[in-house]
């Protein structure tokens, strides 16, 4: 448990050995460049005569980058707030309440732990707290969330399933735009639903280390929570580039 980072009740002036990356690896003094032409994807016009002019869009964002962003996606802005602050308010709880979810072999359904699963092995640490649940279907699930803080099971609970209706509306108009019938990734081809969420606490040095690994998720998709911190980057045209949080948006995987 020593090695959650959101139970280090301060973080020293210089970076821990074991969290420096070589030099090879580590991000050093470069700027990265931001990427300002992120897709947009109204989704409210999906409801009407533009439908298939948003279907298109999506088409052309997955084949061309991969990613985009949806607006008027359906999530209440305040759900998503209050969603954010009881996960905030999670890795605030005391060290040895978390220890009941704490996990480095992926034997529990709820699980936290720091850089990355195979903590115990690797050389250097990324610079993070991940907390790890299933969320689907939501009363097979509630069990072996935590039940402090008091709101969290009532929050996450209602955001787990407004993001589901909103993931299969997207996959709704893949379905469509692919000439498949509505509901065809039903069932057995979404029926696990994960949520994660990466805490990063404040670091004295961002040029020697990393947030998390580069990856690409193997999900049949994802969608992502910005708060309002920069940190997200992706691998395009040959090059890593930021993505900037847009307010009240969600970056959706392709």
């Amino acid at each position: 448990m020593e090695a959650l980072m959101s139970n280090w009740s301060n973080v020293a002036q210089s970076l821990p050995e074991n969290y420096i990356f070589p030099p090879d690896k580590r991000p050093g003094k470069h700027v990265f460049p931001v990427f300002r032409n992120v897709p947009v994807i109204d989704l409210q016009k999906s409801e009407d005569h533009n439908r298939a002019g948003i279907i298109q869009q999506i088409f052309h964002a997955s084949q061309e980058f991969g990613f985009f962003q949806v607006i008027n996606h359906g999530i209440p802005v305040s759900l998503m707030d209050d969603t954010m602050n009881v996960f905030k308010e999670f890795f605030g709880m005391p060290a040895e309440y978390k220890a009941g979810f704490y996990s480095t072999d992926g034997s529990k359904k709820c699980r936290i732990y720091s850089s990355t699963m195979n903590y115990d092995k690797e050389e250097v640490h990324y610079w993070r707290d991940n907390f790890t649940h299933h969320c689907h279907p939501i009363e097979d699930q509630f069990q072996f969330w935590p039940e402090k803080p008091t709101r969290y099971r009532e929050i996450v609970g209602t955001y787990s399933v407004e993001a589901r209706e909103f993931l299969l509306r997207i996959l709704d108009l893949i379905s469509e735009g692919l000439g498949l019938k509505q509901g065809y990734f039903d069932g057995e081809l979404s029926k696990i639903q994960l949520l994660s969420v990466n805490h990063h606490i404040p670091c004295p040095n961002p040029s020697l280390t990393l947030g998390m690994p580069e990856h690409c998720d193997p999900n049949l998709i994802s969608m992502l929570q910005q708060c309002s911190v920069p940190g997200l980057q992706v691998f395009l045209q040959g090059q890593w580039m930021n993505i900037d949080p847009t307010p009240n948006a969600i970056v959706f995987l392709a």
